[in-house]
């Protein structure tokens, strides 16, 4: 008897017909994952025939293994759970076409209720060229990524350097417009501050430490009576150290109010204070890199001279109304007519600022102890004032000269430069005529103006004269002050009192 195979359904052998149309590898595997059927695009594409292919485990083709343990537990669960396998990529290396790259779709097809008549329709794409572009391309995204962070951190830090150097040159355009509007400011007639005029020994020793110092970054304290050139000295050290090409600032403490004097030295905010609509650029900053005089600086209020003493000490301040700390490179030269010391003593400037100025100090000599400077000054202002007046003055009489040399001069050399004036003005012709009666004082009046060390070291001196320089003994210059012997060489060491021997 003659059995006829089971013959499949008319719509699988239909289907297995629209399987040859279609222009995409294609498998039918059976429950066990073996190949029931493959489309002509699958044998053309793996060189393949039928007999090598159907019955045979989809993991034997090619005489090369598929054994992937993900992609077997994946078929199984398309049969147990109708499960979809969807954009599943396998590379894979093929006997005939070397190793690809491709990409598996799976489904179910049920065309019974029995679990034999199960099927899986997988497709086989070729993928490896748009895999390869889509790895190059992911390459040249994450290198373009890299090279655009790059590019952002080092625009970020550009502009970073940028708006550092903007805001430092809005510093320096500040400073600049604040140093421009100073030195406007500023009144200098000429010649006023050109050169310092005498050759006396006072003057000379002067100048010799000017030199010795102005190289230097050194804070220099300048002392003397009022009108004997402290500013002179002052512009002297700045033209000789490595600051000249910078501005030389000045600020007469004596001359501001004490309620502005803080806004002057160290600035304001906008708004710091009452009527201070913008904001203010103090002399500390203008003199950044520079040098600043403080005359008169015996006049600073007390309480101020901290403030002084932290810039002495590190370079920094704070403006008016704000809390951002300000550095600046500044040399400070002060000036005073007081006696510090005495100051000191009293309570009224600080000893430890004192200290800090006092590190190296200049004494600028009176100009009645520069007699033998009087004729050069003379002839200097004299020929400064007449061609300013337009006047021609050719004569200065001995008489003049001798009134001039002899005057005490308690207003020192401003006071000269004003007789000189008055006395330019008085004359008509070529020859000097004195305005003023210039009377030598008595020796009363001389010693008015003098101070307490000056006038001690005067009756010192007396005594000692008056016992031919006998120090200690019967009828000694101790026995005559009162003092003890070791007392009275201290004394003397202080007041700069040398022994003499007759």
């Amino acid at each position: 008897m003659i059995v006829d195979k089971p013959r499949r359904p008319v719509f699988v052998e239909v289907f297995f017909n629209i399987l040859g149309s279609i222009r995409q590898p294609l498998l039918v595997l059976d429950y066990d994952l073996n190949v029931v059927k493959a489309n002509r695009h699958y044998y053309m594409k793996f060189v393949s025939e039928p007999a090598q292919t159907e019955g045979q485990s989809f993991f034997d083709l090619g005489n090369r293994s598929w054994n992937i343990p993900r992609l077997k537990e994946l078929l199984e669960a398309v049969l147990l759970e109708n499960a979809v396998i969807n954009d599943f990529e396998v590379e894979q290396e093929f006997e005939f076409i070397g190793r690809r790259v491709m990409h598996l779709n799976a489904s179910r097809i049920l065309y019974r209720k029995s679990a034999v008549s199960q099927l899986i329709l997988l497709s086989i794409e070729d993928v490896t060229d748009s895999a390869l572009y889509k790895k190059n391309l992911e390459e040249l995204v994450n290198k373009r990524t890299v090279e655009c962070v790059a590019a952002q951190e080092e625009a970020d830090k550009r502009r970073e350097a940028a708006e550092d150097a903007l805001a430092e040159i809005q510093s320096l355009k500040e400073q600049l417009e604040a140093e421009r509007a100073y030195l406007q400011e500023e009144i200098k007639l000429e010649n006023n501050h050109e050169r310092i005029v005498g050759q006396s020994d006072g003057l000379k020793y002067v100048l010799y430490k000017v030199e010795q110092i102005a190289s230097s970054d050194t804070t220099v304290l300048i002392l003397g009576e009022t009108g004997t050139g402290k500013e002179l000295v002052a512009r002297a050290i700045h033209d000789l150290s490595l600051r000249k090409n910078r501005a030389l600032v000045k600020v007469n403490c004596a001359a501001l109010p004490a309620n502005l004097i803080e806004s002057e030295l160290f600035g304001h905010e906008k708004g710091a204070f009452t009527g201070s609509h913008a904001k203010h650029i103090g002399r500390f900053e203008v003199a950044n890199g520079g040098t600043f005089f403080l005359d008169e600086i015996g006049e600073l209020p007390l309480e101020l001279q901290g403030k002084l003493l932290r810039v002495l000490q590190d370079g920094e301040f704070e403006r008016l109304g704000s809390t951002r700390t300000i550095k600046v490179d500044t040399r400070i030269i002060a000036a005073t007519n007081r006696n510090l010391e005495e100051e000191v003593r009293k309570g009224r400037f600080r000893e430890d600022l004192w200290y800090r100025l006092n590190i190296f100090p200049i004494t600028m000599p009176p100009l009645r102890d520069r007699q033998d400077d009087i004729p050069l000054l003379v002839e200097f202002y004299v020929g400064k004032i007449a061609k300013r007046m337009g006047k021609i003055i050719e004569v200065i009489p001995a008489g003049v000269m001798t009134a001039l040399q002899q005057y005490h001069w308690p207003g020192n050399i401003r006071e000269l430069e004003n007789v000189l004036e008055r006395a330019v003005i008085n004359s008509s012709g070529p020859k000097l005529r004195l305005a003023d009666e210039l009377k030598k004082p008595s020796r009363d009046v001389c010693s008015i103006p003098k101070t307490l060390a000056a006038v001690e070291r005067d009756y010192i001196l007396q005594v000692l004269e008056q016992t031919k320089w006998k120090i200690s003994g019967k009828n000694s210059a101790a026995e005559i002050l009162g003092l003890d012997r070791s007392t009275l060489r201290a004394r003397m060491s202080k007041l700069n009192i040398s022994i003499q021997k007759s």
